[in-house]
């Protein structure tokens, strides 16, 4: 089952275009970030003019960026949590332009996890931006053979949770599974194991629960032409680990990858991974910067930074000059970063981003106290590059 909406031009084999239609908007919104930034924020103040909480902010009156930022404060998850409670009751479009389509939980690394609403929109654009990393990958390499492949599927369980709303039964998971189930293969890649094989070892997260897991993917990955795996980078590294202790080999032995696709933490390339080629073999480590509430960059080419998908989210950065736009910093600098989607406006996600100038970034980690005494510290001895 796939969310995304293929175009009937794509119906016949037509396999260069196909991938041009993932990654040509991105490739055009590089080039002008500008004017990209703009046209999303009136794609989303059209979608914002649906909910009740854009009437409450005024959003007809918005114009520009200007208006947005005095109508619209920054939104957190504390601050949403009446909201998400109106949506669970029924009641989507407080918040949400469209209806809800599931729900979906964090993984808890920097505090209790966060449980938030998906729509239609929102699951395509993960797809859409997801594919980016893959498609650029397989496209700069100029490697065909790469896209009829297989993904190492090692993501989280998809079903942890029943909630009972209004007579139903409502199960959720963790949002790096519940991605995968509902958006399983990309023309003829596709993931091994599929993420109901992965659900139904069940929704434990201790290592005997991982153990399960990398065996499992162990036992039905060893006889395909596994490519790439793409996910969290610790869980991709001790998937590993436990191959090379319980089978005696390590992935570069099993498999021929060409990539490893790595999210959800920092510093990817500098500690992770020379590690990880150590384990899968001198292969392309390709970073994005993903979240349960978005895919919003990844690698363009060989320099260790993430470029943002400028055409589907608007990026906003509070610095200690003011709020700018993410594509206005300066090399070197860097803030809080504030994003608006299709379904929230001026969301703080709770990361420090920084630029190393023409749209490549950095995410330095989470907006917390060790965050900024550490890159202070990188910036005073080592220069903002480490």
């Amino acid at each position: 089952m796939s969310f995304i909406p293929i175009p009937a031009m794509f119906q016949k084999e037509d396999s260069v275009r196909f991938l041009q239609y993932f990654v040509d908007p991105w490739y055009e919104s590089l080039k002008n970030p500008q004017a990209s930034q703009k046209q999303t924020l009136v794609d989303l103040v059209g979608a914002y003019a649906k909910t009740g909480y854009g009437r409450d902010h005024n959003v007809s009156e918005i114009q520009e960026i200007a208006d947005f930022r005095t109508r619209f404060p920054l939104l957190t998850y504390e601050r949403m949590r009446p909201y998400l409670a109106e949506i669970s009751n029924g009641n989507h479009s407080v918040l949400l332009p469209e209806p809800l389509l599931c729900w979906v939980m964090t993984r808890g690394s920097t505090g209790p996890a966060k449980v938030l609403p998906t729509t239609k929109t929102h699951l395509e654009q993960i797809l859409m931006c997801g594919a980016r990393a893959l498609i650029n990958y397989a496209m700069r390499h100029r490697d065909s053979g790469f896209l009829a492949g297989k993904i190492l599927n090692l993501n989280f369980p998809s079903s942890v949770h029943t909630i009972d709303r209004n007579g139903q039964t409502i199960t959720y998971g963790y949002s790096s599974g519940t991605y995968a189930r509902l958006n399983p293969a990309l023309n003829k890649i596709s993931l091994v194991p599929q993420q109901e094989s992965i659900d139904a070892l069940g929704s434990g997260i201790t290592r005997q629960d991982w153990e399960k897991r990398f065996e499992l993917a162990y036992q039905q990955a060893i006889e395909e032409n596994v490519v790439a795996t793409m996910g969290v980078t610790p869980v991709i590294l001790s998937f590993a680990r436990y191959i090379s202790q319980m089978h005696g080999k390590k992935p570069k032995d099993l498999w021929n990858f060409r990539a490893l696709f790595c999210t959800s933490v920092r510093k990817i390339q500098f500690k992770y991974a020379p590690v990880l080629r150590k384990y899968f073999g001198q292969v392309p480590v390709v970073e994005i910067y993903s979240a349960t509430e978005g895919v919003f960059a990844q690698q363009l080419d060989d320099l260790p930074y993430v470029s943002p998908n400028y055409d589907k989210y608007l990026f906003e950065v509070v610095t200690s000059h003011g709020v700018k736009m993410l594509h206005e910093l300066k090399r070197g600098e860097w803030g809080k970063l504030v994003v608006s989607s299709c379904m929230f406006p001026r969301y703080d996600i709770g990361d420090i981003i920084e630029s190393a100038g023409e749209n490549y970034f950095r995410v330095v980690g989470r907006n917390n106290l060790s965050t900024l005494l550490e890159h202070q510290l990188y910036r005073l001895f080592f220069g903002w590059l480490i």
